[in-house]
Order: structure tokens, then sequence, then C-alpha cells
């Protein structure tokens, strides 16, 4: 979710501040405290979003069920960059992430060790799991965050993949035959049609792409990948949705420049304080002309 630190000869901030460490945790405490401190929202923004948009996709080609043959489970919802499972969390719990952040920055959870807290949230996420919960498969280069969400069962399975680099493996593709709906909240600067389109082609009924993408950057790569599988996709310019506050000035002058340049107006968005993302669906084009994304998102 950040960009190496560092700038043009003339003096032009170019950069986003790192959150590396956060993710090589074995718990997402320091995950929390971090973000919390900057008011991180992009997953609360996307919790409604994805319940909205999960009923409306079409039903996966393979009739879901708890495992497949292999023993993998069939994943309803793939999570890109799922870090520690908050986007599963979010979709099948009963909470919020307000209360998630009351939660690891609280001195009870603070005292506790890494094998107390994943007893402690395993009781907890089982408490206030929703009856509607859907499987979540997880997909992300941090192995630490990952192996949290699954160890406390927020993910049914996670693959600490880079397929920007490397072909998606036989278990992962297995494991996501049966997606409906493919999730992005961060990391989408880093990624192209490559992480994509290994998971999408050849599908007769290909899964729903939904990328909360900051403004400083461009999803025309991947968007552009993805016609060529004859997708569409569709940007909502209705709204933008506040990702975080700005570390320092610097960084607010480069999201300003960087906004302004991708032909957008930073003005009471990212003036005021805040990195903003905007949502892209991409989809087929027979769905995309059925029901336009404005009508999916009214009174959302």
């Amino acid at each position: 979710m950040a960009t190496a630190r560092n700038q043009h000869a003339a003096g032009t901030p170019t950069r986003m501040t790192r959150f590396d460490d956060i993710y090589s945790r074995p718990d997402p405490r320091l995950y929390f405290s971090t973000l919390g401190a900057l008011g991180y929202q992009t997953p609360h923004h996307a919790q409604g979003v994805f319940r909205r948009l999960l009923p409306l996709v079409g039903l996966p080609e393979v009739p879901e069920c708890p495992a497949d043959q292999d023993g993998g489970p069939r994943a309803t919802v793939l999570d890109i960059c799922c870090s520690y499972g908050i986007n599963a969390a979010l979709l099948n719990h009963h909470v919020t992430l307000e209360e998630l952040y009351d939660r690891y920055t609280s001195p009870q959870v603070t005292r506790l060790t890494t094998a107390e807290l994943i007893e402690s949230d395993r009781r907890y996420f089982a408490a206030c799991r929703r009856p509607d919960a859907v499987p979540v498969i997880g997909l992300d280069v941090a192995a630490p965050a990952m192996a949290y969400g699954r160890a406390v069962g927020l993910l049914d399975a996670g693959f600490a993949e880079n397929l920007e680099a490397v072909q998606p493996s036989p278990a992962l593709c297995r494991a996501t035959r049966g997606t409906r709906l493919i999730t992005v909240t961060g990391g989408a600067s880093f990624l192209s049609a490559r992480t994509f389109r290994p998971l999408l082609e050849g599908r007769r009924e290909p899964p729903w792409v939904a990328a909360f993408v900051l403004r400083t950057g461009s999803y025309q790569n991947i968007a552009d990948g993805l016609a060529l599988l004859g997708l569409t996709t569709e940007k909502d310019t209705a709204r933008t949705y506040p990702q975080r506050r700005f570390t320092d000035v610097d960084e607010q002058r480069y999201a300003i420049a960087a906004v302004s340049a991708a032909g957008d107006d930073p003005r009471g968005k990212e003036t005021d304080g805040h990195f903003h993302t905007a949502l892209h669906l991409t989809r087929p084009c027979a769905d995309a002309a059925a029901r336009p994304l404005h009508e999916l998102l009214r009174d959302a």
C-alpha cells in the first residue's frame, strides 16, 4: 500500500510512506496501532460495497461445497493483498473496523502473547460470525500476516504467491475455481493485469473484480489487460473514499501533485489531508450493460 521514498532531481516529492514492517509480524497489533493512528479506513468503506456486490454476482461454474476433491475450499471471495484477513473479518462477521481498532490496541490484548491472541481471536470471531458468511481465500506476498488470518479462521485458505512474477500454483488455481468476487482494498499500485489474468481467463462465468484504487495511481493497465478477456471496467465517478491521513507534508505534496497529474481535482480531498481512493469494478460487458455501476451502488 506504499511506494518507495524517493524524489525527482528537481525536488518534487514522489513517494508514499512505507509500512512494510506491519505485515511481517506474527499478529496484527502493530498493523492496527500504526494505521489506526492515521485513520486508515478503506476496509470500512469496502465492507458495505462488497456485501452489496456479492449477491449480484453469478453463481460459480462448479457447485459450491466446503471442499473440492483435493481437499481445498471453494472460494466465494478471493481477497488479493489480504494481509491479516481484515476484509474477511468485516465481510463475514458482525464487527466494524472501529471495533477492531479498539480491540487490538486495548490493554487486555496488548499484553497477550501471539499464541494467546490467536486463541482469543478464534473465540471472538466465532462468536460474531454472520449466518451468511462465505468462504474467503487470501492471496498476499506477506506470508506471516496471511498465516495469522488462517490461524484464527478468517481465511479458509491462503497463498503466499507473487503472480506478478510467477504463474499461480495448481493449488491456488484449484482453490479459486469457485470464486465469484475478487476484492482489492490495498496494493493495487503494485499489481498489473498479470496478477488477474490467470485467475480469470478460460472461465465461462468469470468473477467480478472490485478494487479500491488510490487516486495517486492509475488502474488503466489492469483494466486494459482484462478488456482482452472480454471484461469491462467501470469507475465510480460519483464519490471517492478517504483512505488515511498523510504522514507528513511531503507525502501530501506528493499526493496532490500525483492526483493533479492524473487529471483529477485534489481540492477538498487530498488538499484536506487524506489520501482518497476510487472504486473500480470489472465484470463481463453484458453484466455492466444490464445494470451499470451507479445503479449497483445506489443507496449504498
